[in-house]
């Protein structure tokens, strides 16, 4: 019998890092599939490269890991912004992104669901954004995002017979590398988005990864098809309810 396994992508730091450890605080072996490895490892995560804009980079990876392991968890974390206006946006960044959050996202899916099937038991969590409700040069950005969110509800839709639950994540503003390279610190931008936050301040990887962690917990067999936004409030009265 193979060893079971979560992969969490884009976890050799911010969010994907925390939710690492969460699950290895829990006793669970995490596969981290990043473009580079961890500045500093974290004992019971195997890290593995691959380039997830590739998509035979990501096919040949997904495959080793179903290879060797029952994957019966998958947090699609790995993401990347590209800001643009409409006016400045390239299909080069659309094609990127789509990669990115889409295209790998499905692929490790799909190879995840044999084992999961064989368990009758498997958690997926997509991590989306509070830019997919719409968000000033975020134009391909927040299209994948909300492309997600989208997928998350259909997949757990054809999914939830077989056990396995997808749920979404959203975050809004989470002081990450990812964040402060278009958001540097103590630039008076920055600060206005902290000041538009209802709980006044940043979020931490920690947060998210809570809501996550959350979503991948066996106990949580009866929530599937849902979108978390953990934003501090910043999406009170323009998300859903």
């Amino acid at each position: 019998m193979k060893e079971q396994i979560y992969i969490v992508t884009g976890a050799s730091g911010g969010i994907g890092a925390a939710i690492s450890r969460g699950l290895v605080a829990q006793g669970l072996r995490v596969v981290n599939i990043d473009i580079r490895p961890p500045a500093t490892p974290i004992p019971g995560v195997i890290d593995m490269t691959a380039d997830l804009t590739d998509a035979g980079q990501t096919q040949r990876v997904a495959g080793e890991i179903a290879e060797r392991y029952d994957i019966v968890g998958v947090v699609n974390n790995a993401g990347a912004t590209r800001p643009a206006t409409i006016d400045d946006a390239s299909l080069a960044d659309l094609d990127f992104v789509v990669g990115l959050h889409l295209r790998a996202s499905m692929i490790l899916v799909q190879a995840a669901l044999p084992a999961m099937r064989r368990a009758g038991f498997g958690r997926i969590v997509n991590m989306a954004s509070r830019a997919a409700l719409g968000k000033p040069e975020r134009t391909v950005y927040s299209a994948t995002k909300a492309g997600m969110i989208g997928m998350t509800r259909t997949l757990a839709m054809e999914l939830g017979g077989d056990g396995i639950t997808v749920n979404a994540v959203a975050p809004g503003p989470i002081a990450t590398e990812l964040f402060t390279r278009s958001n540097p610190e103590g630039a008076p931008r920055t600060q206005a988005i902290i000041n538009s936050i209802v709980v006044r301040r940043l979020g931490t990887p920690e947060d998210v990864a809570r809501a996550a962690l959350f979503f991948l917990s066996p106990d949580n067999g009866f929530v599937t098809g849902q979108t978390l936004y953990v934003c501090g409030g910043t999406t009170l009265g323009v998300a859903p309810i």
